[in-house]
């Protein structure tokens, strides 16, 4: 009987374990998804920009390339040499500026051309070891970049997480576009993420002469999108060739030059940073 008796005491006293994933986030005070309802709208570009912003202000951010059949973070950022270490607490997110880490599958492939060519059940893992495995730290911001649409990545990281703070969706002006949008919107509804809101990225095209802005995709798509959801509109981004170009040499564009992309940008890292202040 006493023997009973102890063993119960003990399971009363003792404390349960917490899962790794929860006790390696608990550092992070918001998580933020991006994404989109197709590929090549500049969600990256995006992401990228966000993040890098972000930290610029002094927020210590960290950086989740989740797509893992396309990854472009890492040469966007000009990283896709580096390797991430190993440390005590699990393996560390390349360092790509004082407040700013990145990891992404793109940092642990030997052939940057060769394609990752895995089923649903090995992306899930890889992304459960992004979360659980790599040693994030205490940070302000995790801004994770999604692969277009809303099928496994985006529905294993929402699982995964339980609580994601906030949701930007991207998309460009066509209604193209705008009809896998409203997908990704109503999968943060299904989901319960709140979204911050949508940008409206390569709205149009200054004109180098007169710096006026030229609309190259016509029609009210977004507008309405963005009404029927009840989601507002961050910034409309125009068409920049330095932002593209930036990107491509492996430098994100992130510079103190006054630019009209740069000023519409701002108003979405600012959004961001009045939603969570």
């Amino acid at each position: 009987m006493s023997q009973n008796i102890q063993s119960a005491e003990s399971l009363v006293n003792s404390k349960v374990e917490e899962p790794k994933l929860v006790s390696n986030l608990r550092g992070i005070r918001n998580k933020i998804m991006v994404m989109s309802g197709k590929g090549g709208v500049g969600k990256s570009t995006v992401s990228a920009n966000l993040a890098a912003a972000l930290a610029r202000r002094g927020k210590r951010v960290g950086l989740l390339d989740s797509d893992i059949h396309g990854p472009s973070i890492p040469t966007m950022f000009g990283i896709a040499d580096k390797r991430p270490e190993v440390g005590e607490k699990g393996i560390l997110p390349v360092q790509v500026a004082d407040n700013l880490k990145v990891m992404s599958i793109g940092l642990l492939l030997d052939d940057q051309d060769s394609p990752v060519v895995w089923r649903g059940p090995a992306k899930m893992a890889a992304i459960k070891q992004f979360l659980e495995e790599v040693d994030w730290g205490v940070l302000d911001y995790l801004i994770i970049d999604l692969p277009p649409g809303t099928g496994d990545e985006p529905l294993s990281i929402v699982q995964l997480l339980g609580k994601v703070d906030g949701a930007i969706v991207v998309t460009t002006p066509q209604d193209v576009a705008l009809t896998s949008v409203r997908k990704s919107l109503k999968f943060t509804e299904m989901l319960e993420v709140p979204v911050i809101g949508m940008v409206e990225n390569m709205s149009g095209v200054i004109c180098p002469h007169c710096n006026e802005e030229i609309q190259v995709f016509g029609g009210e798509s977004v507008e309405k999108a963005a009404k029927d959801f009840n989601t507002p509109i961050l910034a409309t981004l125009p068409i920049e060739p330095d932002v593209s170009s930036s990107g491509d040499k492996g430098d994100v564009y992130v510079n103190d030059d006054k630019s009209i992309w740069k000023e519409k940008f701002d108003l979405i890292v600012n959004s961001v940073e009045e939603k969570f202040n």
